[in-house]
């Protein structure tokens, strides 16, 4: 829940698409996700799509972990159980890789909030979420759905400098301390 007397602080995300068949015409999820980005106050970054390819999906993430502009990535698509979802692995790859810290929470809370809209449906679902070289890495479903729920009831009140009794940005400061 949002406090009244918090200054609100805008957060630099980087939005990825995993995807062999999207494009920028055809990309709502990414549209959805890069709208809500800018309604709440935040800055888009960047934006791009990547192939199902764990060895460039993680190059992405990487690239965007290494620019001190980005505070977070969001990416959509690449995280059901079918041959082409490689979205977890490459994320573990770059987390494993870089000694980065996975952030089990978002994924169990997204499949409870995923529950309600969908039911039992939600157990294909992997979506997870690391920290890796001090940048917020979250992996969605692509469908649209499965975005509004990560966004509207996880990443927006997390994103939030003012959401209580604590949120994500108010760790970004700290998130490099050794």
């Amino acid at each position: 829940m949002p406090a009244e007397d918090a200054r609100f602080v805008p957060v630099a995300i980087a939005l990825l698409t995993v995807s062999d068949t999207r494009t920028p015409a055809d990309d709502t999820s990414g549209d959805i996700l890069a709208a809500r980005i800018e309604d709440a106050g935040h800055v888009l970054a960047a934006r791009t799509i990547v192939r199902d390819d764990a060895a460039a999906v993680a190059a992405q993430f990487g690239t965007w972990a290494d620019d001190s502009a980005i505070d977070a990535v969001i990416s959509t698509g690449g995280t059901g159980l079918t041959g082409r979802d490689v979205t977890p692995e490459a994320l573990e790859r770059l987390r494993s890789a870089r000694g980065g810290r996975d952030i089990p929470g978002f994924g169990e809370l997204f499949r409870w909030i995923s529950f309600a809209s969908i039911g039992t449906s939600t157990i294909q679902s992997r979506a997870c979420a690391a920290l890796v070289d001090g940048t917020y890495i979250f992996a969605l479903p692509g469908s649209n759905g499965a975005v509004r729920d990560g966004w509207d009831h996880i990443l927006a009140p997390q994103l939030d400098s003012r959401t209580r009794p604590c949120n994500f940005v108010q760790l970004m400061p700290r998130l490099r301390e050794t």
